[in-house]
């Protein structure tokens, strides 16, 4: 059949299963929203207030589902308006395809309005960019785009389209879904070796990242841990995949996570990475993060191996086939001395005073999960609220903490919110935020309104830039240089202009009832939680520290 370019645009989403995209029109993309009004039964389209809002909520939908995530902007700022978007797709390996309209081709190089060259823009933050010079090559690299995106190693891939090529017409032929490219197989030496340093250790423990969640790895880690006995420790972008209950889940690691899984792990004699890539988050001073321990290190990107820690073997695979290859060759093991020297660390571990009286932030994130269903969907901004929710929200589901991990993007939250809640219409959307991270894209207040998004915004507001604040406090003699902004932002009379609905809190009680009320209402919620400045995220290692560096007051 023959179709123009923006035809066969919205029929190859279709084939690649895609039923909703976030976008923002313009000049450029035109054609293609025009294609996009004549399959509106079949793509949900949802306009948000800004294509940076629009590049979170296809990452939001993408972590909350797993599948790809497609997000539309027009040519020049539209297109450029995306790039925080994807280099925080790309730090957390999140398969978005970007689809941006430019200049006509005749027009290209010449400084026309509103052209800039985006594919060389985005090459650095994206797997892989396509400038499309020919609409009879258009089916062809978006089918590889979304190939591209999903294999091996997850993240962003964007697609330039100039406006006259939207336009153009060519033959168009249906077609299945490339097949993913499938990664390296596990090595069988390799496979024995990590399997003899496992089954020797006395002290072991099992670290693991986002790399499980991406590869559906959860119930082989299980089973490893169980069989070998092993504890456990996980970073941001893993939590949920052990249950909060779980015996073997320590908790997070790294500097905020707990006392006990960092010296858990600065004592273990065998640490097993899976699926992470030891940032500086985690391993703060490399040359001695674990130096006690036969680092076993699994993966699925070659790259990540030795780049930040030395490993003694390393399995260069996905994660899901590597461990299920190795869990026959692991033998069932008892290690109780060590589960007891770990309980005694627990019994001192550090735990921040109740009140009742204020709104201490532990207490807010309790308040929450104790406010709301099991399968509820938590979304982070940035900074100190983003460690509270990791630490004291009682995580039990895998792709329910979506949070900006590696590129630490504050205002990602709002908009990653509003896409896992456009994936999941049924489930509650926690999102988590700071006064500091909201301020940069609380302009998607109307988009949840518009879209009747019932998502749950709880502002931990200390009036400051908390997290840099704290550094300041502990490294910087209390200069606090430009993190008191002074802002007299009324959050519940902003709520409502925008149409949402909000409510202040200063103390427990308060906030447990407006939860209720807040679960009770048709539409966005704004709850605005006032939190003393001089509130810390404890305890800390700071960075280039180690366990014996470890702050908790």
């Amino acid at each position: 059949m023959i179709l123009n370019g923006s035809q066969i645009l919205t029929q190859v989403l279709m084939e690649q299963g895609v039923d909703t995209i976030f976008g923002y029109p313009g000049g450029a993309v035109l054609n293609i929203y025009d294609a996009l009004y004549a399959v509106r039964d079949k793509l949900n389209h949802v306009m948000t207030a800004h294509e940076q809002g629009a590049a979170h909520a296809a990452d939001g939908y993408v972590r909350a589902t797993g599948k790809t995530g497609v997000v539309l902007a027009t040519s020049g700022p539209g297109a450029t308006n995306l790039i925080t978007g994807l280099a925080t797709a790309y730090m957390d390996s999140v398969p978005v395809v970007a689809i941006t309209g430019n200049v006509g081709t005749d027009l290209i190089g010449r400084d026309s309005f509103q052209e800039v060259y985006i594919a060389g823009i985005a090459m650095p933050i994206t797997k892989h960019t396509f400038a499309v010079q020919r609409v009879e090559d258009l089916a062809g690299i978006l089918r590889r785009a979304f190939q591209i995106a999903q294999s091996g190693r997850k993240g962003p891939v964007l697609v330039d389209i100039p406006k006259d090529v939207t336009a153009a017409t060519t033959e168009f032929e249906p077609a299945a879904p490339l097949p993913l490219e499938q990664p390296r197989k596990p090595k069988q030496d390799k496979l024995e070796e990590a399997a003899a340093i496992i089954n020797a250790a006395q002290r072991p423990m099992l670290f693991f990242g986002g790399g499980v969640v991406a590869g559906e790895a959860g119930d082989e880690l299980r089973h490893l841990i169980e069989k070998a006995d092993i504890p456990a420790t996980y970073t941001l972008m893993a939590a949920g995949v052990l249950g909060c209950d779980e015996p073997m889940n320590l908790g997070l690691l790294g500097m905020h996570g707990n006392c006990t899984t960092n010296y858990a792990v600065d004592n273990a004699d065998v640490l097993i990475a899976v699926g992470t890539r030891f940032s500086d988050r985690v391993a703060l001073n490399p040359a001695r993060f674990a130096k006690r321990a036969k680092i076993v290190q699994i993966d699925i990107d070659p790259s990540e191996i030795n780049k930040n820690v030395l490993v003694d073997c390393a399995i260069v695979c996905d994660v899901q086939e590597g461990l299920h290859a190795l869990l026959p060759m692991i033998e069932p093991a008892k290690h109780e001395q060590w589960h007891e020297q770990i309980r005694q660390w627990q019994a001192k571990d550090y735990k921040p005073a109740d009140d009742p009286g204020i709104l201490k932030p532990h207490q807010v994130m309790q308040a929450i999960y104790e406010a709301v269903e099991e399968d509820t969907i938590y979304v982070t901004d940035v900074g100190q609220h983003q460690l509270w929710a990791a630490q004291y929200v009682r995580h039990t589901h895998p792709r329910s903490f979506l949070t900006s991990g590696g590129l630490g993007t504050m205002g990602f939250g709002y908009g990653a919110a509003l896409g896992a809640q456009t994936a999941f219409p049924g489930r509650r959307v926690i999102h988590i935020t700071g006064d500091g991270s909201f301020h940069m894209n609380l302009q998607e207040g109307c988009t949840a309104v518009s879209y009747n998004l019932p998502v749950i915004t709880v502002i931990m507001n200390n009036t400051v830039l908390g997290m840099v604040r704290q550094w300041q406090t502990a490294f910087y003699g209390k200069r606090y240089s430009s993190t008191d902004p002074h802002r007299k932002t009324d959050f519940v009379k902003l709520a409502e202009a925008f149409g949402a609905k909000g409510r202040r809190c200063h103390n427990l009680a308060e906030f447990r009832e407006a939860m209720e009320w807040a679960k009770a209402q048709d539409g966005p919620v704004w709850l605005d939680c006032m939190i003393d400045k001089d509130e810390k995220v404890l305890p800390m290692i700071p960075a280039g520290g180690t366990v014996n560096d470890l702050i908790i007051d």
